[in-house]
């Protein structure tokens, strides 16, 4: 009998302290390959700093992460990268001034064979992996400030997705979009669920998580209510966990 395939990721009994106050409190959330999980909660409740153990912005006082079954330490986002984990904030971390192909590889910069920055490389690289993730996608010239917020957002899953990300955070992507943007980036998701990432997505919306999420785990007051699969709850349900703190009758976290 075949063993079943381990969780992309597996937060285990996670707990983070700051000043005696319990942020997270020994909560355990996975993600598969191909899945996205919503984090779901009030400003506060602790979901965005259970995130930050993982991209390496916060260590854990205790429990354990496991990448593809195996324990793993992630001190700093330098490891995190090191195990295909990339970090899309909502502010982007973009540079206006500079084009798509020249935030795409900011900091990391191809370079020809005299050590000359290899723009036409890059521009190449970009619209190839542009032409896969958002084939509308044509102001390759212009600087991104000249962008609408999904195409901003484009910029940025690409710049994750060519540098080899397996497990991808994304904070609140669909934040300040108007509805055509807002399906522009669900379609950006879809396509990397079927290229088999897995996905944490921090956001405050519930419809939105419904619509884009396979699972939504909802904490509050740094514990975790409960893991409950999307199709399976109603947007009610979900804010009954968010504000009682606890699931509704029925329905099995």
């Amino acid at each position: 009998m075949t063993a079943p395939t381990p969780p992309l990721v597996e937060l285990r009994d996670i707990s983070i302290a700051f000043g005696g106050i319990k942020a997270v409190d020994h909560v355990t959330v996975d993600l598969f390959p191909g899945e996205v999980v919503g984090l779901l909660g009030h400003n506060g409740a602790g979901k965005s700093t259970l995130i930050k153990c993982l991209s390496g912005a916060y260590r854990k006082d205790g429990g354990e992460i496991l990448i593809n079954g195996e324990p793993v330490e992630i001190n700093n986002p330098r490891d995190a990268r090191r195990y295909n984990i990339e970090t899309i904030y909502q502010t982007l971390a973009l540079a206006d001034n500079l084009d798509a192909a020249a935030n795409l590889f900011l900091g990391r910069e191809l370079v020809t064979a005299t050590g000359m920055v290899d723009d036409a490389r890059m521009e190449s690289e970009t619209r190839k992996i542009m032409g896969r993730l958002n084939p509308n996608f044509q102001k390759f010239h212009a600087p991104v400030s000249a962008l609408s917020g999904g195409q901003r957002q484009s910029v940025a899953i690409a710049r994750a997705v060519y540098f080899n990300a397996r497990i991808l955070i994304m904070d609140e992507p669909t934040a300040a979009l108007g509805p055509q943007e807002t399906q522009m980036v669900a379609e950006l998701i879809h396509e990397l669920k079927k290229d088999g990432l897995g996905i944490f997505l921090i956001d405050h919306d519930v419809h939105q998580v419904k619509e884009l999420c396979d699972r939504a785990a909802v904490m509050k007051n740094g514990k975790l209510v409960g893991v409950v699969k999307v199709d399976e709850v109603t947007t009610d349900d979900l804010l009954a966990m968010i504000i009682a703190g606890k699931t509704p009758a029925g329905i099995a976290a």
